[in-house]
């Protein structure tokens, strides 16, 4: 895919969502780094659920720590997985206190360091909390940008490194939303919906779907 069709396609992105943001809810950088580690293999409308019983009992480190691992599990035992999420987020919320006086570093290094914490989610929280022009490279991002031929890769990692290379610099810190979105609810994984892409004349991918 050549330069100029990349710039068309987040040009009509960008004209049919003008400011796209995560579908998680939050409201402090603390509470977006929690629902964000809650997220590994559950929906962002379960981790909106759960988050809606724990923030307003506990949305500080302090205040999840003071809620101790088995009020934390109690919380969130509607998601995937929430044992072990719960015990990295105690620790995670100890680091933070011990390490942070209790704020979310602003560094990948620091958020890499937290427990629970990988390259993706650090990425979602420098771009989303800290406007940072990063790309945290999920399964609807690597869909939509192998299937486009956007920015093919044959892992997460390459797709990044790629997607931060040819993403005009201009929309690179909004095309992180831009893709997920368009990947969950347009491209989608078993039978896209080609016929209702706004880019469907710029996508490279041969077995489009015509029918929306």
């Amino acid at each position: 895919m050549n330069n100029e069709k990349r710039r068309e396609i987040f040009r009509r992105l960008q004209k049919a969502n003008p400011e796209p943001t995560t579908e998680l809810a939050w409201s402090s950088p603390f509470e977006l780094l929690v629902a964000v580690a809650l997220s590994a293999q559950s929906t962002d409308v379960g981790v909106n659920k759960a988050t809606a019983r724990l923030f307003p009992i506990a949305n500080t480190p302090q205040a999840i720590v003071a809620l101790g691992l088995d009020g934390v599990k109690e919380v969130i035992k509607t998601l995937g997985l929430y044992n072990n999420k719960a015990k990295n987020l105690v620790a995670m919320c100890e680091l933070l206190i011990r390490d942070h006086d209790g704020e979310v570093p602003r560094t990948r290094e620091g958020l890499e360091a937290l427990p629970g914490v990988g390259r993706k989610t650090a990425n979602v929280i420098l771009n989303t909390a800290f406007n940072e022009p990063t790309i945290a490279v999920d399964t609807h991002i690597f869909r939509v940008s192998n299937r486009t031929n956007l920015a093919p890769g044959k892992n997460v990692d390459q797709v990044e490194q790629k997607l931060l290379k040819v993403v005009p610099r201009d929309y690179k810190r909004d095309a992180h939303h831009w893709l997920i979105l368009h990947g969950r609810y347009t491209c989608v994984a078993r039978k896209p919906r080609c016929g209702s892409c706004l880019i469907e004349d710029l996508c490279e991918y041969r077995d489009k779907v015509e029918l929306a």
